[in-house]
């Protein structure tokens, strides 16, 4: 096999001087102690021809190697200088260097006592990628010109002067650049296979470890920020607030005054809805293990002489483990099991954070006065939940799955909940003489006596002399009996648990005990207004299409036994029964909201309200629904608010609006729409339909809650929410922010206490700030100003999209060109890549699958796609600097697109792209590729990607080495499957498609988003 293929060849490789044999070309067939399971195969990883050697950078890792061949372990830690070359080459935080050098040097010490040889091409590896993409490559315009035509003289005046800004290294760089490629490319195409599988579970480990690094970075950062911020408003001197949620209530307060900011402060809320989705490409156990480490690196600061040794010992061991365990899981997960997840999430950083975040408020905005007073900050924080009830395309979720799961989150709220009302039992030893309880609690441990007679026997003593914890004990005692369904003592809803702990709240704040009503006590208070009795507010989804089939159904067997009908349609009407016992045992939010997906008439919602009446033989039976229209496609968005309008006619849902006071939900899907019309269309149509919705709300009176299905790619609306929130029209928000988060999002944003307390600050303060005026005021006039344009890019955009995907034979080239298939094997989530309606092309696959195998082939195609061409027909590079300076949706757009294209690779995807044997489509995907850098660029002012972020760019431009060694691996083993797949034996087959798997985990880690 010739992993090096002759089409996509970078041309300055073929002059490169001094040619040589390549020193890393014939790595040796030697075991390491720890051998895998994967077996060495005789045939290698490919036979390429072996090139001469160009001149290499100052980094020389065989002369390290054999330097270090003969050195002990305590040699090992001196090389610390050359293990920083390769994130030298790159401006990143000082601290943050020391960690990744600290890491990068112990999975070397891993590797090589796993290894040693393994090691010497780790670093061949390594070396020969940074080399390719050293400084003057980041900075040299030529590989991006377009093969067609400049997109216009500007585009080709910011080329120019980028280049020039580069000096003659540029152009003397890039012929030694393009052959260490190569050179890397034959390094690889001569691995034997289990090298090649060994070598790519390395580098996994590394980017797992470098994420913890970053992660410990900017808790760091924002620990030392915060050191000189004042702890309150009161003691002020000039210095705002660092708490981006207090700063935003600042700047309500003084555009809207008092009152009406404490009003939008009273309805805060900020909905975040846990989802499945198969994006978070990382196992469990990979997961316990990084937390252990990062616990380590925590300690390490503090720690010196045995204590530092000892604590890299423990380092040395979770990393072996790390590079031994398999990044693979064994199987998919149920749909039970993915609930694991946000249990974990809840227990690590959820339920204190919370808490934290509140009393964060009031410490700024009460000052001393904080945990002495009434809090002032509302539960705003709502989170929702999709994993175990989200159906749609899901045979694996059944009604009898919704169950188990709704037990597992209610169970474990109400065992956390008792546990911390025991807690602060145990504390609250106030006597009878120093802290009288009131008549209410008195009256309150009678009733409680009276469900239990025993209890007195059980604090005979607190009864008579300390009757507040009495009570506590006895509200513990009645939360256990909650769980396990006790008539007698169980709690009916959270509310009548909220309210017993408010009468215990109120009676110490009687007796003059502030401080301890105020203190523990509100915030277990706090956390059972934020999460109730069901932990999370349990949503159900299913395609509009299911509902019309089981009505059918129903309808065609009228005068039948249940047992005639369809197993799905009798799966749809055990859904509603499933509910309504969800409901019964944890109150009607615990499962109240029902979301169609692919919502395109009125009869769609009227559809579930039938269904749901079906389900009961007795009407009072029927849970309450807010059923939920889910606009995705283009079509449906442009018609959204004929729909809307027949919806809300519904006797049904009128009688719901009543009852809510006119709260009504719209969900917009942010996935199908950008893979329907491209990224550019639908978030111009998708903006548009805000507008308009919150428009129609106005005329109707409608109080609107709008949910953003947005995924972490920025082909799924993903970015940071604060600048979303921020940039959304006028009357959608208002003070309530509602979007799903998953997979790897759900880690990097709840993973570690401070960051997630962090990113609800940021998302809170976002939301209440977006009914500012002066926001207001600036998007509903940018959007007024740039409505001509955003038409324009929206219908040319779309066009150029649709012109590619719709080119015959394109589906069957994206399966090839992209680990599509294998990405389909990978153990992330219980939810099959397609819908299985009967559709069998890119109509019917997901989004998720869609944008991860454009990003694992370095293009990100679905993020931008399109954009390049508008801009061009647009012809007007002034327009669009405008529009990125004024309007902030158009910001965050090109912003989101160039963080999306400084994570592409343009060699590598043509490897990916050759794949195919379609030079039409890869020239296509090429040239729009380099279109659309050059026109960002230009309306960005920047020469490279990102070059003004000043933490983020040099952070992507450090991991781009070690990403392209496992994209690197990825395409010769997909070359090796797409091409030989007939003579491999089934054995190889198998492997190939583990290494594959195995790069996949890494380049997501790499890149930091999947899906």
């Amino acid at each position: 096999m010739h992993a090096v293929s002759e089409q996509g060849k970078c041309v300055a490789s073929e002059n490169a001087a001094g040619q040589g044999k390549n020193a890393a070309s014939e790595p040796t067939t030697e075991q390491g102690k720890g051998a895998t399971s994967n077996h060495a195969f005789e045939h290698s990883f490919a036979q390429a021809p072996k090139q001469e050697e160009s001149p290499r950078s100052e980094y020389t890792p065989e002369q390290v190697s054999e330097q270090e061949q003969s050195a002990s372990h305590a040699q090992l830690h001196e090389s610390d200088t050359l293990l920083r070359s390769p994130l030298n080459h790159v401006d990143i935080p000082e601290q943050l260097r020391e960690s990744m050098t600290l890491f990068l040097r112990l999975i070397r010490r891993v590797i090589s006592e796993y290894d040693h040889s393994l090691r010497n091409v780790f670093d061949t590896l390594l070396a020969d990628f940074v080399e390719a993409d050293n400084y003057a490559r980041l900075h040299d315009a030529k590989p991006w010109e377009t093969q067609t035509s400049a997109a216009n003289s500007a585009t080709q005046q910011a080329s120019s002067t980028a280049t020039s800004q580069l000096g003659p290294s540029a152009a003397k760089s890039d012929t030694y650049t393009c052959a260490a490629f190569e050179r890397a490319m034959n390094t690889i195409a001569s691995l034997e296979l289990h090298q090649a599988i060994m070598l790519a579970r390395a580098f996994t480990t590394y980017f797992h470890l470098a994420n913890l690094c970053e992660e410990h970075y900017r808790v760091s950062a924002l620990r030392a920020r915060e050191k000189d911020i004042p702890v309150s408003r009161a003691h002020n001197t000039g210095v705002s607030s660092n708490n981006d949620l207090n700063a935003a209530y600042e700047e309500l307060s003084e555009q809207c005054g008092s009152h009406e900011a404490k009003r939008i402060l009273t309805n805060l809320e900020f909905h975040p809805v846990f989802t499945a989705h198969p994006t978070e490409a990382r196992r469990k156990t990979v997961e316990v293990r990084i937390r252990s480490i990062a616990a380590l690196l925590e300690q390490r600061a503090s720690l010196g002489g045995p204590s530092l040794a000892e604590n890299e010992r423990r380092m040395l061991e979770e990393i072996d483990a790390l590079l031994r365990t398999s990044p693979i899981g064994v199987k998919k997960p149920t749909p039970v099991q993915e609930a694991d997840t946000i249990i974990d999430v809840f227990d690590h950083t959820l339920f204190n954070m919370v808490a934290d975040v509140y009393r964060r408020f009031d410490d700024w905005e009460l000052g001393d006065d904080a945990g002495c007073v009434s809090p002032v900050c509302p539960a705003f924080f709502k989170p929702g939940s999709w994993i175990g009830t989200d159906r749609d395309g899901n045979p694996n979720v059944t009604a009898q799955v919704s169950r188990v799961v709704a037990e597992k989150f209610r169970v474990h709220m109400l065992e956390t909940l008792a546990s911390a009302t025991r807690a602060i039992a145990a504390t609250l030893t106030l006597d009878a003489v120093s802290t009288p309880a009131s008549s209410d609690v008195r009256a309150l441990w009678k009733r409680h006596v009276e469900m239990s007679e025993d209890l007195p026997a059980r604090t005979p003593a607190l009864s008579t002399n300390e009757l507040h914890r009495a009570v506590l004990y006895a509200i513990e005692l009645r939360l256990r009996a909650t769980i396990d369904r006790k008539a007698d003592m169980l709690y009916a809803s959270a509310q009548d648990y909220i309210n017993d702990l408010r009468i215990v709240q109120n009676s110490l704040v009687a007796a003059g005990a502030y401080r301890e009503a105020y203190g523990a006590l509100q915030r277990l208070i706090w956390q059972a207004q934020t999460f109730g009795f069901s932990m999370v507010e349990m949503e159900f989804r299913q395609h509009s299409l299911v509902h019309e089939r089981a009505l059918a159904d129903l309808r065609a067997h009228a005068h039948d036994d249940e047992s005639a009908l369809q197993p799905m349609t009798r799966e749809v009407l055990d859904t509603f029964r499933a509910i309504a016992s969800i409901q019964r045992k944890s109150g009607v939010n615990a499962a109240r909201r029902y979301i169609i997906s692919f919502t395109k008439s009125a009869q769609h919602v009227q559809d579930v309200y039938t269904l749901a009446r079906m389900a009961f033989a007795c009407e009072a039976d029927m849970p309450t629904l807010d059923v939920i229209p889910l606009f995705e496609q283009v079509e449906d968005l442009e018609n959204a608010i004929d729909t809307l309008n027949g919806i809300i006619k519904l006797p049904c849902v009128q009688k719901r609006l009543d009852e809510t006071n006119h709260r009504f939900e719209v969900m917009l899907g942010y996935s199908d729409s950008s893979k329907d019309a491209g990224p550019t269309s639908a978030t111009l149509v998708l903006h548009k339909t805000q507008q308009s919705i919150a428009q129609w709300a106005s005329e109707h009176n409608i109080n609107l809650v709008l949910m953003h299905g947005r995924g972490g790619a920025v082909g799924r609306g993903g970015g940071p929410a604060n600048r979303a929130v921020l940039a959304q029209p006028k009357g959608s928000v208002n003070a309530f922010f509602k979007l799903t988060e998953q997979g790897e999002v759900i880690f990097a944003r709840y993973g570690d206490p401070v960051l997630a307390r962090r990113h609800v600050e940021s998302v809170a303060g976002a939301t209440l700030l977006q009914s500012a005026p002066s926001v207001e005021a600036l998007n509903t006039t940018a959007m007024i100003n740039y409505q001509s344009l955003a038409d324009e890019l929206e219908e040319s955009s779309k066009q150029h999209y649709l012109d590619l995907i719709h080119t015959e034979g394109f589906a069957e080239w994206f399966s090839v060109v992209t680990p599509l298939t294998e990405i389909g094997l990978m153990p992330i989530g219980s939810r099959p890549a397609k819908r299985n309606l009967g559709a069998s092309s890119l109509d019917d696959l997901r989004a998720i699958p869609w944008i991860f195998s454009w990003s694992q082939a370095r293009t990100n195609l679905a993020a931008w796609y399109g954009l390049g061409w508008a801009c061009q027909q647009l012809g007007s590079l002034e327009r669009l600097q405008s529009a990125y300076k004024n309007w902030p949706l158009f910001t965050t757009f090109i912003d989101n697109i160039e963080m999306s294209l400084a994570k592409t690779d343009i060699r590598l995807a043509e490897r990916y792209l050759a794949l195919g044997n379609r030079s039409d489509l890869s020239t296509l995907v090429l040239d729009e590729m380099k279109r659309t850098l050059q026109w960002v660029l230009s309306i960005t002012g920047n020469r490279w990607p990102l070059e003004k972020r000043r933490v983020l760019g040099p952070l992507i431009r450090s991991r781009t080495p070690f990403v392209n060694v496992l994209s690197a691996m990825q395409v010769c083993a997909l070359e090796q499957l797409r091409q030989h797949h007939d003579t491999l034996s089934a054995e190889e087959l198998h492997d190939y498609t583990y290494l594959i798997l195995c790069t996949v985990s890494g380049v997501a880690a790499g890149l930091q988003n999947t899906g």
